[in-house]
């Protein structure tokens, strides 16, 4: 994969990737393909897969804190 093309994904959002993650599946799984270009998908739904990864961790992480601080806040005013 180019580093373009890893550039452009590292540039999606969470629904975007994940919605190129599932076309990506989709033709894997609906279509007979060249290896060439089955393996270029599959690689290619391997770096979506991690973009939606980091993504999800992120969210995680911000929820977590956010909640954190929910917390801290109500046991100050109580």
């Amino acid at each position: 994969m180019t580093e373009k093309k890893k550039d452009d994904i590292q540039e999606m959002n969470f629904e975007a990737a994940f919605t190129a993650l599932q076309e990506n599946v989709a033709r894997l799984e609906g279509e007979d393909l060249p290896l060439d270009e089955a393996l270029a998908l599959f690689e290619r739904g391997q770096e979506l897969a991690k973009r939606c990864a980091v993504l999800l961790e992120e969210a995680e992480l911000k929820v977590r804190q956010l909640s954190m601080d929910t917390d801290t806040n109500l046991e100050e005013e109580d």
